[in-house]
């Protein structure tokens, strides 16, 4: 179960911003958002309800043992939480090829079209022990579908069947990638009509190539239903969630327009881009639910302790206040180092020996936790007493329920992202896409552009 220290958020210990009492007479608003959010049953919600997408999943079980390695080509929600299940619950070092899998695959996500990064994949696995799972609900986006293209390329030039090495994550009943397969006879895999890209780390979006390498799915499921029913508590003292909505938007309110997520653990480092997607995309709208202009949101950013200490912390600790953070800590580590206890004359280095460091990295934490309240940025810790799977299908849970609310307080569709429908469309027209010569026009001439 994870753990939340709010201590360092408050005024109590800032010195300035909101007092605890303060929160929790505002609980009423960020509870009957909460409530509203859990009545609603968002897909991401429903999916905890049924073992259907667990179940699709095991069935493959038997031919996911075939491959060596799988390679995810999606971006955005198709890739994310990919890397972040991957890297949160596998060895740092899983894909290396001298590493003891115990027959599960390596797992490698192409989430761009960087020609040179294609190219660092495809370069170094075997075609005929590869699984590639293409990921897009509409078949139609562009970076995984070029990707896709590419790969069933390489297979043609191989001889290797398309049917035997491709699977389609994707809509139910529509789309490219759905009307293909079924001419093809190319295996598919679900994504939910109610749940959207960057909620889909459960589904079979994600759970494929998690199931693949070894993490247990199952435990994923527990973990999230144990935090649902944890964090439907409407009693904000008794509630991390609601507290933490109430944080943000005190936040927001008051100019902290920036949301750092800081993990002092490398494997917990891609949840924080995970993180990223799921609050930029969501809470970022130009628009209420009323169509009024408020061009609302908070800028998400990662920073990895201790690295970070020397490169962002003197940026957030006298710099604009303008932030808020979220460290995130890891209690036990999988493996430890003990520091020798040499060069015990010299006191700069004496001190260390003898302690782990983990006990390091996690003092670090602390002591930059502390050095942010005294110089009045708010900031709280959630703690993860070890990496598993049920820790980390809370954490989902968790941060997927709070968007959502963070939604319902900002008065913003947390589901849709009409951001990102411009720059698409454009790029339809430069890449000569039928239908989308139009979305060019404005953009035509050289008079408008500065070149050096």
């Amino acid at each position: 179960m994870l753990n939340f220290d709010f201590s360092l958020a408050f005024k109590e210990n800032l010195g300035t911003g909101v007092t605890y009492e303060e929160i929790l007479e505002r609980s009423e608003v960020a509870s009957e958002a909460l409530k509203k959010v859990i009545d609603a049953k968002p897909g991401f919600i429903r999916i905890l309800e049924t073992k259907e997408y667990l179940e699709e999943v095991k069935n493959l079980t038997s031919w996911f043992a075939n491959f060596e390695n799988v390679v995810v080509l999606g971006i955005g929600g198709s890739a994310l939480g990919n890397i972040a299940l991957h890297n949160s619950l596998k060895p740092l070092n899983w894909n290396l090829t001298d590493f003891d899998r115990k027959g599960k695959a390596r797992v490698f996500v192409v989430d761009n079209v960087d020609p040179e990064f294609v190219n660092a994949v495809l370069s170094k696995i075997d075609l005929s022990r590869t699984l590639f799972n293409v990921i897009s609900k509409s078949g139609t986006t562009a970076e995984a579908m070029a990707n896709y293209l590419v790969v069933r390329g390489f297979l043609d030039k191989a001889g290797l069947s398309p049917a035997e090495h491709l699977l389609f994550t994707t809509d139910p009943e529509k789309g490219v990638l759905r009307t293909i397969a079924r001419k093809e006879g190319i295996k598919t895999l679900t994504i939910p009509e109610d749940v959207g890209g960057r909620f889909s780390i459960l589904t079979p979006v994600g759970l494929a190539s998690a199931f693949a390498e070894g993490i247990n799915i199952d435990a994923l499921y527990i973990g999230a239903r144990h935090g649902l029913e944890r964090y439907k508590n409407l009693k904000a003292s008794e509630n991390p969630l609601i507290l933490n909505a109430l944080l943000h938007l005190e936040a927001i309110n008051s100019g902290k327009n920036i949301s750092v997520m800081m993990p002092y653990s490398n494997r917990l480092y891609s949840l924080a881009d995970w993180y990223r997607q799921l609050w930029a995309e969501s809470l970022g709208k130009r628009f209420d639910r009323d169509g009024r202009e408020v061009f609302t949101g908070q800028t998400p950013v990662k920073a990895l302790g201790a690295v970070d200490q020397h490169s962002q912390v003197q940026l957030y600790n006298e710099g604009p206040k303008d932030k808020i953070i979220t460290f995130l800590k890891l209690e036990n580590f999988s493996t430890d180092y003990e520091i020798p206890a040499l060069h015990n004359d010299i006191e700069a280095l004496s001190y260390l020996g003898g302690k782990k460091l983990s006990t390091l990295l996690n003092s670090e934490q602390y002591g930059t936790a502390l050095a942010l309240a005294k110089n009045g940025v708010p900031n709280l810790t959630v703690t993860f007493p070890e990496l598993n799977e049920e820790n980390v299908g809370e954490f989902i849970l968790y941060y997927e329920l709070l968007t959502a609310t963070m939604g319902e307080l900002l008065h913003i569709n947390p589901y849709d992202q009409p951001g990102v429908e411009l720059g698409k469309k454009i790029t339809y027209g430069l890449m000569g896409r039928k239908s989308y010569e139009d979305f060019l026009k404005e953009y035509s001439g050289d008079n408008w552009r500065l070149k050096l």
